[in-house]
């Protein structure tokens, strides 16, 4: 890897540290980070220039101004956002428990929308976060409705690690879950990916049938017991339908 390109990665692992903190001071960024003082102060210095960064009077550093202007730009490509976001609202309105819309992007699921207005426990979930296709409600909805060529070759190439207590990890597990997730149009997950959470995702079809997305409805595992599931699946599903019919999609 040349110096340029891995100061570009670690500027980029510097940005990353930004999704999960609002703010971080010089200090909080070396020990996240682990990269080294003098190179930190570096590249500090040229992302403020870039206005990629900004820092603030109590010298706390923040995502800039020109992230607004991208996040502007990414949200009027991403119609599905857009669509989704009303009945996502009043379907969090409805149950006040966390809901999530994520989409593919390349071997993982990536959260493009979450409304918690009524959910004050920190999930794992966070609108650009990442996680793997097999874990997670929401993630293995995308997972489910590949080919099963598709799904194998994503089994055989990926490592599937233990995420939280609940995490499917055996191959025939998941070919279970799938097969199950296929049938029923939803699937369920306890503490996949975080613990003490469950979760409850259906898929979202485009005009041509195609699963491009999910939602699902999320909180914290005690909410989640048999009556209350049986009473959120239609919700979730019905939601999934209502976004999919204004993609173009006919049952």
């Amino acid at each position: 890897m040349t110096t340029k390109n891995k100061t570009v990665v670690r500027s980029l692992d510097i940005l990353n540290l930004f999704i999960e903190h609002p703010a971080l001071t010089f200090q909080e960024i070396i020990e996240l980070s682990g990269i080294p003082k003098s190179s930190v102060y570096r590249m500090l210095t040229s992302l403020e220039e870039m206005k990629f960064l900004e820092k603030g009077a109590d010298s706390n550093y923040r995502l800039g101004l020109l992230f607004l202007k991208y996040g502007s730009l990414v949200s009027k490509r991403l119609d599905i956002r857009k669509i989704a976001y009303p009945i996502m609202e009043a379907l969090h309105y409805d149950v006040k428990e966390a809901i999530n819309l994520i989409v593919q992007q390349g071997d993982e699921a990536i959260y493009i929308e979450k409304i918690d207005t009524y959910q004050k426990v920190r999930l794992y979930t966070a609108v650009g976060r990442h996680s793997p296709l097999y874990a997670g409600a929401c993630s293995r909805i995308i997972l489910s409705y590949l080919t099963d060529d598709e799904v194998n070759k994503y089994l055989d190439s990926v490592e599937r690690k233990q995420w939280a207590k609940g995490t499917i990890t055996d191959r025939e597990e998941l070919l279970s879950s799938i097969q199950e997730t296929r049938k029923n149009g939803y699937t369920i997950s306890h503490s996949e990916l975080e613990n003490y959470t469950s979760s409850i995702a259906a898929p979202i079809y485009d005009f041509s049938g195609e699963v491009v997305a999910a939602i699902s409805i999320a909180g914290i595992e005690a909410n989640y017991q048999e009556d209350n599931i049986e009473n959120l699946i239609p919700k979730v599903k019905k939601a999934a339908l209502e976004i999919s019919r204004q993609l173009g999609y006919v049952e």
